[in-house]
C-alpha cells in the first residue's frame, strides 16, 4: 500500500536541480550587487563627487565661514576620505577665541565645521576705540568698534596679564543681572593691592573693591544698594567691610551684607 507514495529518484532528481538553481543564481545575483557597490564606490572615491561640494560652519560670530575654513586647512578642492577632522579641529582650537571645535562629515560631500566661542566680558577702551576682552583674559586687537552696542562693562586702563586674568573669572563668576548693572570697571591699583578696582554702576553708584574678593562681595551689591537712598550717589567700599561714603559728605555709613537667598 506504501509503494505509491514513495518517490523514485527518477522524480527526485528534476526537484533537486531546481533547488541548486534557485540556489546558484541567488549567490550569483549577491556577487553582482557586491560588484556593482565596489564599482559605484571606486567611481565616487575617484570622481568630482568625493570632492568637497559644501563647507558649513555653526556658532561663529567673530570669524567668517571663510576664515574657519582656511584655518582648518579644507578646501573644495579636497576629497572628503582624506580630511583629517582631529587635526583640522585642533587647528581652528588654536584661535584665542575659540573654546571648542568639531569637524565632522557629513555624506556624500559635505564638511560641517562647529566651533564654541569664549564669551565677552567687556570692552577694553584703548587707542580711541574698544576691543572685546574675552573670558579668558584675551584682548582681541584686531577687532577694533568705534562705538557700542552690547550690554557688557567697559574696560579701562587693564592689559592682558594676571589682572585681567582675575577680573575675567570674577566676572564670570556673578550672576548675569550683576554684571548687566556695571557700567564701567577701572583699574586703580594702589601700593597696598594691586588689584584694586574701581567700578561705575548703570544706577550711579561708585564700588570700591579687590579682585581678591570682588565675586564674594559683588554678589551682595543689589541688598547693598537697596539700603542706600537712590538720590544720595556715593562711593561703596567693599574692600574690607561694606561702607557708603557719599560724595556730598566725609562721613562713612556703615552696611550690612544681605544674601538675597
Amino acid at each position: 500500500m506504501q509503494k505509491n507514495k514513495v518517490l523514485t529518484l527518477e522524480d527526485r532528481i528534476p526537484k533537486l536541480k531546481e533547488q541548486r538553481r534557485k540556489k546558484a543564481n541567488r549567490r550569483l545575483i549577491l556577487l553582482l550587487f557586491m560588484f556593482f557597490i565596489l564599482i559605484a564606490c571606486v567611481v565616487y572615491i575617484q570622481s568630482p563627487l568625493s570632492h568637497v561640494r559644501s563647507i558649513k560652519v555653526a556658532g561663529n560670530s567673530l570669524y567668517s565661514e571663510e576664515q574657519l575654513a582656511d584655518t582648518a586647512g579644507i578646501s573644495k578642492k579636497d576629497n572628503v576620505w582624506k580630511i583629517q577632522k582631529g587635526a583640522a579641529a585642533e587647528k581652528i582650537k588654536k584661535l584665542p577665541e575659540i573654546k571648542d571645535a568639531e569637524v565632522k562629515l557629513i555624506l556624500p560631500n559635505t564638511v560641517q565645521i562647529n566651533v564654541k566661542e569664549h564669551g565677552w566680558i567687556g570692552y577694553l577702551v584703548k587707542d580711541g576705540g574698544f576691543f572685546p576682552v574675552l573670558e579668558n583674559g584675551k584682548i582681541l586687537s584686531a577687532n577694533k568698534k568705534e562705538n557700542l552696542s552690547e550690554n557688557v562693562p567697559v574696560l579701562v586702563g587693564f592689559e592682558e596679564g594676571k589682572v585681567l586674568n582675575e577680573l575675567a573669572e570674577a566676572l564670570g563668576s556673578l550672576p548675569e543681572e550683576i554684571n548687566n548693572s556695571i557700567s564701567e570697571i577701572h583699574y586703580t591699583p594702589q601700593k597696598t593691592d594691586e588689584f584694586h578696582v574701581s567700578l561705575f554702576m548703570n544706577d550711579g553708584f561708585e564700588v570700591s573693591a579687590s579682585l581678591r574678593t570682588f565675586s564674594d562681595k559683588m554678589v551682595h551689591y543689589p541688598s547693598i544698594a537697596s539700603q542706600l537712598d537712590p538720590n544720595v550717589k556715593g562711593v561703596i567700599d567693599l574692600e574690607v567691610g561694606s561702607f557708603f561714603k557719599a560724595y556730598e559728605k566725609e562721613g562713612e555709613e556703615g552696611l550690612e551684607e544681605k544674601d538675597e537667598r
